[in-house]
C-alpha cells in the first residue's frame, strides 16, 4: 500500500521524482513542450546585475516568472524595454502568448498598460487585502 511522506525538508531529487513522470505524462498527451529559457539582464555601469526578466517558452506560450527594475533605474521605461524584447524573442520563438502574475501591491497597472489583460485574481493572497493577479498578452 502506497505510504504518504510529509517532508519539509525536500530537496531536487525529491522535486525531479515528481517532475520527470509529469512532464513525460504531458508529453504524451500534449506533445512535446518545446522549453527554452529566456533571460535578459539589467545590469549597472559597472556591469553588476540589478535586475531584469527571467521567462520561460513552453507549449508555445512565454511565462514570465520574473521582473525587476530597481527602484534608483526606475523612471527609464526599463521595464516596458524588458517586456518588449521579451514579446520580441517569443514573437521570434512563434508564440502564441505572454503570461505573468504581479501581486496589487506591485504592478498590475503597469502591464495593463503594455497591452496585458487580466484573466484571473486569486484573492486574500497575501493574506488580508491583496491579490495575486494573472495577466496575458496574445501576440
Amino acid at each position: 500500500m502506497p505510504v504518504l511522506e510529509l517532508k519539509l525538508d525536500p530537496n531536487e531529487d525529491d522535486r525531479q521524482a515528481i517532475l520527470n513522470p509529469l512532464l513525460a505524462f504531458n508529453d504524451s498527451k500534449a506533445g512535446q513542450d518545446g522549453y527554452k529559457p529566456l533571460a535578459i539582464l539589467l545590469r549597472d555601469d559597472e556591469g553588476g546585475i540589478q535586475g531584469g526578466l527571467w521567462a520561460k517558452c513552453y507549449y508555445d506560450w512565454l511565462f514570465v516568472e520574473l521582473l525587476f527594475v530597481p527602484e534608483v533605474m526606475r523612471g527609464q521605461q526599463l521595464g516596458a524595454k524588458l517586456l518588449a524584447q521579451a514579446e520580441q524573442w517569443a514573437k521570434q520563438q512563434s508564440c502564441v502568448g505572454i503570461w505573468l502574475d504581479t501581486f496589487s501591491f506591485q504592478a498590475p497597472g503597469f502591464y495593463e498598460k503594455q497591452g496585458y489583460s487580466v484573466f484571473g485574481t486569486l484573492e486574500r493572497y497575501p493574506p488580508d487585502t491583496h491579490q495575486r493577479i494573472f495577466l496575458r498578452k496574445l501576440l
